[in-house]
């Protein structure tokens, strides 16, 4: 009997768990992608919800909720690519 994945989570359950975790951290640390996926898929299915997270993350990035970082920059979207990690947003000074 083969193991059927689990259902995938929903976009808003990935927007959830992006803000609940980057909130955890502040506005100082951040967390990688990967912690949401593993926070909300079992071991063997995480890493196929790892391009559904970055989408998502897009789009909080648009509405001001969150940064995406590379190397430690805020980085607009056009330049997401490679090795991210997401932050909640910094208060506009």
């Amino acid at each position: 009997m083969a193991n059927n994945p689990p259902t995938r989570p929903s976009p808003e359950a990935l927007r959830a768990e992006i803000l609940r975790q980057t909130a955890s951290r502040g506005d100082v640390a951040s967390i990688c992608p990967s912690e949401v996926a593993r926070a909300l898929f079992p071991e063997e299915y995480w890493r196929s919800l790892m391009t559904p997270i970055r989408q998502e993350a897009m789009k909080l990035q648009a509405a001001g909720q969150i940064e995406i970082l590379r190397k430690g920059k805020p980085v607009p979207a056009e330049e997401v690519r490679g090795v991210i990690r997401l932050r909640a947003a910094r208060p506009a000074e």
